[in-house]
């Protein structure tokens, strides 16, 4: 019982914390934690941030400063849906997820773009999408990356033949580009977001 009634203790700081954060677009200070938590003692505050930064809600820059983790942007898992044929499914909350923790596995080194033009529809990436890109990931042939091919920017698969390095297209109506000059990857590709309302 008593286990039950600090878990449900914790679950409202991480909500109250959650609200200020989504409300303000910001972390809340120690003295602002305190006050929302009701705590008296900054070092109370202090325990409940080492706990948030050891469950992974939380986590802390190299300034100390506080970073919202799996609070950034929860969304409810309710399980799993069939693709294919109908079958019957049934609501069942099966976790919270936040899209940062789901998409993003090195903050500091990635950036979104918007994409326009239709090179890479093939691969499903269309005029719209956003794509997040980690400039931190070392790429690879079959990656598709963002380049810089003889002072233009592109998005496309990276080929590797030895030292022969070829920037593809997934669409037949664009051709293969080869550096004639200089070529800098700019960082991988690792996710594509589309929003249909």
């Amino acid at each position: 019982m008593k286990t039950d009634r600090q878990e449900e203790k914790l679950r409202d700081r991480i909500e109250a914390i959650s609200g200020f954060y989504h409300d303000k677009g910001r972390m809340p200070s120690l003295s602002e934690i305190g006050d929302l938590v009701g705590f008296k003692s900054k070092n109370a505050g202090h325990k409940l941030i080492s706990k948030l930064v050891e469950l992974n809600i939380l986590e802390r820059d190299q300034k100390g400063r506080l970073i919202p983790k799996s609070i950034a942007a929860p969304v409810r898992v309710l399980g799993t849906v069939e693709a294919g044929f109908p079958s019957p499914a049934e609501e069942e909350l099966a976790d919270n997820l936040s899209l940062n923790d789901l998409l993003i596995q090195n903050p500091q080194a990635t950036f979104m773009l918007k994409v326009s033009g239709e090179s890479m529809s093939g691969a499903g990436i269309l005029p719209g999408d956003m794509v997040i890109v980690d400039r931190g990931q070392a790429s690879k042939s079959g990656d598709i990356v963002i380049a810089e091919v003889d002072g233009e920017w592109t998005m496309k698969y990276l080929e590797k033949k030895g030292e022969q390095v070829t920037l593809i297209p997934a669409n037949p109506n664009f051709k293969p580009i080869t550096p004639l000059r200089e070529l800098k990857i700019a960082g991988v590709v690792t996710a594509v977001i589309r929003k249909y309302k």
